[in-house]
């Protein structure tokens, strides 16, 4: 249970309006004036709430990276026989993922903001994707890939990369185009395991 899952009603109404201005316009475009007041709130509540505005992003970056593992965490569940479909599931997620994204990833765009290597936030966002690039990893391994470590830098490279194409090059094929590459990649390297690798989402 993190800090969020605490959070009052009014404190979740804070968090919500922060977390779309700061995806929408830049986390530092956006001023505690222009969160309290779009909150309905005064200033004052909204650092009695959550103490600064740095603490606000933290709690931002958090939400969004919860949100994508348990994405992640429940269709890896619902898989748990098909070591391609798992190794690829990152991928299949991605669609929903990206659903009312057009600014790309909100990790991505906050590590440029962030640029202080000791900050809360940027840590979180480094985490995350070491995280992916890990889970990349030990999916591949469970599978018994031969070199676990190239190819997990392959897909992870895949998918950050479908991310920045859909958002920045307008090419809103691009998450199912690199399901398709990493489903090759994935499929030459495993052959035929798990019981519906030939014909899993693609």
């Amino acid at each position: 249970m993190t800090a969020n899952d605490q959070l009052t009603p009014g404190a979740r109404r804070i968090l919500d309006v922060a977390s779309e201005l700061f995806y929408r316009r830049g986390i530092h475009a956006v001023g505690v004036d222009t969160i309290a007041a779009e909150s309905g709130v005064t200033k004052r509540t909204l650092y009695n709430r959550f103490g600064s505005k740095d603490a606000l992003v933290v709690s931002y970056l958090e939400t969004r990276d919860r949100r994508w593992r348990d994405m992640i965490s429940t269709l890896l569940d619902a898989v748990r026989d098909d070591p391609v479909r798992r190794v690829l599931v990152p991928f299949e997620v991605m669609p929903e993922w990206l659903g009312g994204s057009e600014r790309g990833c909100s990790f991505i765009n906050a590590f440029a903001e962030l640029p202080e290597p000791e900050h809360e936030g940027r840590k979180i966002i480094v985490a995350e994707k070491k995280w992916l690039h890990t889970l990349f990893h030990e999916l591949l391994t469970e599978a018994g890939a031969p070199d676990p470590g190239t190819l997990a830098t392959q897909l992870l490279s895949l998918h950050e990369g479908a991310i920045v194409a859909t958002a920045i090059a307008d090419a809103p094929d691009a998450a199912a185009a690199v399901h398709a590459a990493a489903k090759t990649l994935v499929t030459a390297v495993l052959g035929g395991a798990g019981p519906s690798s030939a014909t899993g989402p693609t």
